[in-house]
């Protein structure tokens, strides 16, 4: 039994509004990747610096002020992924507000 070849596909060409979107897709997924990278980072190094305090002193915890100030810095990032998008409602209301104050 021999097979029908399939004839080949136009090329997919993407509308401005498909565009508009992979792009935006795009750099909502780096943006991922680099949250998980600094976040891989972070454990690592508070790893290492939290050895250094065990194998040295046993004393005061000082590793807690790099922890907790860089952890801030860990939250704004991932509080930039999942939640830095603006709706298009919120663009528009801050369009007109800007409008009126001219």
């Amino acid at each position: 039994m021999t097979q029908t070849p399939v004839p080949p596909q136009a090329p997919f060409i993407p509308t401005s509004s498909e565009a508009e979107l992979r792009e935006r897709a795009l750099v909502h997924l780096k943006k991922k990747r680099d949250f998980w990278a600094h976040v891989l980072v972070y454990i690592m190094v508070n790893s290492l610096i939290t050895g250094v305090w065990a194998m040295t002193s046993h004393g005061f915890f000082w590793p807690i002020f790099i922890i907790a100030g860089w952890g801030i810095g860990v939250v704004m990032n991932a509080w930039d992924v999942w939640h830095g998008d603006f709706s298009e409602a919120q663009v528009a209301r801050e369009m007109e507000r800007l409008q009126h104050h001219r």
